[in-house]
């Protein structure tokens, strides 16, 4: 890509990379480095012609859940708010969006001229985002935390 001056990397996050969420650390914080990777060699390859995009969807209805695996014992301490987050999970699954929508975005951004670091692929995962940028930290900590 280098040597012909142009190209493309698309790297495929989530919305989990702009905001942290109970009982899916270990998942929030590899979307979190995915986030930061890509907007860093973005800034490394411009100078290449090399455009780097980042697409972060919401919930996609895929197999993806029952890929899931949860080993949380009974008695944790965590079990009751696992067990919260799985069912809310669950509903959020079943709702949605088609996996489509991410190929649809990826094109996209491919076909503008000029495109955007990154492209949220979903109305579930905007209105996160744009929860999250218009609260406080404290609003939105407590706003996760109300359910559980």
């Amino acid at each position: 890509m280098r040597k012909q001056n142009s190209g493309f990397i698309i790297n495929i996050s989530s919305g989990a990379g702009r905001f942290g969420y109970p009982g899916a650390s270990a998942y929030v914080s590899t979307k979190f480095g995915v986030e930061g990777l890509t907007e860093s060699i973005s800034y490394e390859l411009e100078p290449f012609g090399i455009k780097v995009i980042l697409i972060e969807p919401g919930f996609i209805k895929t197999n993806f859940q029952q890929a899931i695996v949860r080993s949380q014992h009974p008695d944790s301490p965590y079990s009751q708010m696992m067990q919260k987050r799985a069912a809310a999970s669950s509903q959020f699954f079943q709702h949605g969006f088609e996996p489509e929508l991410v190929a649809k975005t990826v094109l996209t951004a491919i076909n503008t001229p000029n495109p955007n670091l990154r492209y949220l692929v979903g109305k579930d995962v905007e209105e996160w985002v744009k929860s999250k940028n218009s609260m406080t930290d404290t609003e939105f900590h407590d706003m996760m935390m109300k359910d559980l």
